[in-house]
């Protein structure tokens, strides 16, 4: 199997790094044959600025511009998306958002015709979600903040497309005394990606 390991965030010497080589070295460990890839938005200096081309792939009159069909092409690799990111007012950073308003474009991630009629293209693609947060759990229960970045996120992106989440994991620095066992748990995470029996059996949609 193969995993795509998405990072956003700007400082490569972070937790949110170290939490990704994490995930990435549980998936390697889980069978010698795995292979894994990390694609870092902020050092590859991906554009996440949605375009006027971006609209006219929307609106099927243009073909999507290199760098949106370098990373559908990445995907297309995968057996698993892994998306490591931190909290930014309780969503994803800009950086990713603007990734996925690119890259998860009409015509590949789904099919929206002029009737309305809606084709999930991604049926094929487990994904695991892995958010850095520096709140309590106190404070995203109290708030049901967890529970609306599920719903924007796991349901309002991945669903639309078709992508099933099997994994939705919140970390929360200010929650354990050594972090330590959150990276534990991020090599678990790694493990688990690469033992989902759906990976890598079902093929795209036409």
């Amino acid at each position: 199997m193969h995993a795509l390991v998405v990072v956003a965030h700007p400082k490569s010497v972070s937790f949110v790094h170290t939490v990704a080589a994490k995930v990435a070295e549980g998936f390697a460990q889980s069978d010698p044959n795995n292979s894994w890839e990390i694609a870092d938005l902020a050092a590859e200096g991906f554009d996440p600025r949605f375009t006027a081309n971006d609209i006219r792939v929307h609106l099927r009159t243009a073909q999507p511009s290199a760098d949106v069909l370098a990373e559908q092409t990445r995907i297309d690799r995968a057996d698993a998306l892994i998306l490591v990111y931190p909290v930014y007012w309780w969503s994803m950073p800009g950086l990713l958002k603007g990734w996925i308003d690119r890259v998860f474009a009409n015509g590949w991630a789904y099919d929206e015709g002029a009737d309305g009629r809606l084709v999930k293209r991604l049926r094929h693609l487990p994904v695991h979600l892995v958010a850095i947060g520096g709140a309590s759990q106190r404070t995203y229960a109290r708030h049901g903040y967890f529970g609306a970045m599920k719903t924007q996120i796991d349901h309002g992106i991945f669903d639309y497309c078709g992508a099933p989440v099997k994994t939705s994991e919140l970390l929360l620095r200010s929650d354990v005394d050594d972090l330590a066992e959150h990276l534990e748990k991020a090599c678990t995470i790694g493990i688990n990606a690469s033992r989902h029996p759906e990976a890598g059996t079902m093929t795209r949609a036409a």
